[in-house]
């Protein structure tokens, strides 16, 4: 078998025990996966411009992210190892804040538009100093966006490597992206932020205390009763 020793899980052994899938999964082991990057793979890693990445910290939490770039911009330094660049960004370091707490890493690099097919690549990472690995690699690029230079780079020790079934992966037409607003759209930081509900006053009514900075946000006064709690205090 070609798998890596830490692999399979436990948890897989059980559901495939379970489902009744293990003479396809030892199949899929002995045939798909690698302990190392195939040629194959490392030339389709070279053609990649996008890839998602996921990391956990040393309690277990969980963030995936989307890294993208030209073509070759995770950087194959040999069948064992890759690194790709670290930006600032803005400026949480999620997923390199993660890895200076658990180094497990898994890539999945996707083709949607000529092969449709994927790469996963698990393995452990750390990180380098751009110009400590420039000086063992100095073959690779610089990003040519002014102003724009790696902080860090993850670099991957490759545990295993295989592929991702081209079943269900859908076509996708690359595409320039549009230049200026295109459509009505909130700034990218504030995309997915609630809006703030705009305050409207009708001034005191009989017998109520009016509003202002002396009262809570999202409780209500009654000038002769006790605070009724708002949707804040639920």
């Amino acid at each position: 078998m070609t798998r890596h020793d830490a692999t399979p899980s436990q948890g897989e052994r059980l559901l495939q025990t379970h489902l009744g899938t293990s003479e396809r999964a030892d199949a899929f082991y002995d045939r798909q996966v690698h302990p190392y990057l195939t040629a194959a793979m490392r030339e389709f890693i070279h053609r990649q411009s996008m890839v998602f990445l996921s990391t956990a910290d040393a309690r277990g939490h969980c963030d995936a992210t989307f890294r993208s770039g030209p073509p070759g911009f995770v950087a194959v330094l040999d069948d064992r190892t890759l690194a790709y660049p670290e930006y600032r960004g803005n400026g949480v370091m999620a997923s390199a804040g993660n890895i200076t707490e658990n180094p497990h890493i898994g890539l999945l690099f996707m083709d949607f538009t000529r092969d449709h097919v994927g790469l996963h690549v698990n393995g452990s990472a750390q990180l380098v100093d751009d110009q400590e690995l420039r000086a063992v690699h100095p073959w690779i690029p610089v990003d040519t966006a002014p102003g724009r230079h790696p902080v860090l780079w993850t670099v991957i020790n490759v545990h295993e490597a295989y592929i991702h079934c081209s079943k269900h992966i859908p076509h996708l037409e690359p595409a320039p992206r549009p230049l200026g607003l295109a459509r009505a759209r909130p700034r990218d930081p504030d995309y997915f932020t609630e809006p703030e509900p705009a305050p409207v006053d009708y001034g005191p009514g009989p017998g109520m205390a009016p509003t202002g900075p002396g009262v809570p946000d999202h409780t209500y006064v009654h000038a002769n009763a006790h605070p009724v709690p708002g949707s804040r205090d639920r």
